[in-house]
């Protein structure tokens, strides 16, 4: 894709002077796109229409067909609707890299990032036709991102990650997309947990992940731990909370047992784990006496934040277990 010729500082102002014309425009024709909504729902397919947000509200006059997403779990979603993406942030750490997993569903798409900063140059010269972040991400940006295109921010991505495919979905035109893809999900989710808990009566499961910083047990409204609720399946104690984790010393190690535990390491975590490890305390885990400690993908299990993690953990989670993979 060639970048735009002209000046970015030009194409910024003259987004402005189109930002202007189009609040003008939304003031007066706004209601009817609403209504329209409202008369459609999810299925709602017309195009012009404006979208409330966790910003406010955006018209968006045509289908969107180059969209640049700027934050990681964005990015997968908008490529699980199978719609166009010509930019995106393809990381939450050092590595800017888009992660391998998504192949060449992201080959023509351009790495704006790093995700604290986004190049708004390099997401200006896409020409884009939707920009979609989050305001936990760029609050600071939003206006400055509206004058390049029309943006829509959700508010955040860790425990609304399902909510904001559905949103994505109304932005893009891909509504039903969305329905049927998060419903595939959570035929799946059901299915494969009801498998597990059949195979291996009811088991706990835990997650920890080591890193950099404190040890962390993930919690109900964690990615990990949603899909897992999603799955039917239990959790310990120490992890069953309505927090996104529980931090633990060596001290604690106790809270990480359950019947299956599984382990991730973000960067920076590998001498964390390998202290836990060397810990006699863990030694007396019944997880690990009886084998089942299950080294996964810190990539998929916890960074990824979508439909595609969720299918990577559970093709994981099938393997582990030895029971059919409900793959359709």
């Amino acid at each position: 894709m060639q970048p735009c010729t002209r000046g970015v500082g030009a194409k910024i102002v003259a987004a402005l002077a189109g930002l202007v014309l189009t609040a003008g425009l939304t003031a007066c024709g706004g209601g009817e796109a609403r209504e329209s909504a409202n008369q459609g729902g999810t299925a709602q397919a017309g195009f012009p229409r404006t979208v409330q947000h966790d910003k406010g509200s955006t018209r968006i006059e045509t289908k969107p067909e180059r969209i640049a997403a700027l934050d990681p779990s964005l990015v997968e979603a908008v490529l699980a609707l199978d719609r166009p993406l010509v930019g995106g942030i393809g990381s939450y750490g050092d590595n800017r890299d888009f992660p391998s997993y998504l192949g060449d569903a992201v080959g023509g798409t351009e790495e704006v990032g790093p995700l604290e900063a986004p190049n708004l140059e390099a997401v200006a010269a896409l020409e884009p036709d939707l920009i979609v972040s989050a305001t936990v991400r760029h609050d600071a940006l939003y206006d400055e991102l509206s004058a390049i295109a029309p943006t829509v921010f959700v508010e955040t991505t860790g425990p609304m990650w399902k909510d904001n495919i559905t949103k994505l979905g109304e932005a893009l035109g891909a509504e039903t997309k969305a329905d049927e893809a998060l419903a595939a999900y959570e035929q799946r989710a059901a299915a494969l947990g009801k498998a597990i808990n059949e195979k291996a009566s009811n088991p706990t499961i835990s997650a920890i992940r080591f890193m950099g910083g404190p040890t962390r047990l993930l919690g109900n409204e964690s990615f990990t731990g949603i899909v897992l609720d999603d799955m039917g399946l239990a959790r310990p104690k120490a992890q069953d909370v309505d927090e996104f984790a529980v931090e633990i010393g060596e001290e604690q190690i106790r809270k990480a047992d359950g019947d299956h535990v599984f382990v991730s390491t973000y960067e920076g975590g590998d001498q964390s784990r390998e202290r836990f490890l060397r810990n006699p305390l863990w030694r007396q885990l019944n997880a690990v006496k009886a084998g089942n400690v299950h080294e996964v993908n810190d990539a998929t299990w916890m960074l990824s934040v979508s439909l595609q993690g969720a299918n990577f953990m559970m093709d994981d989670m099938a393997q582990i277990f030895e029971v059919d993979p409900m793959r359709r």
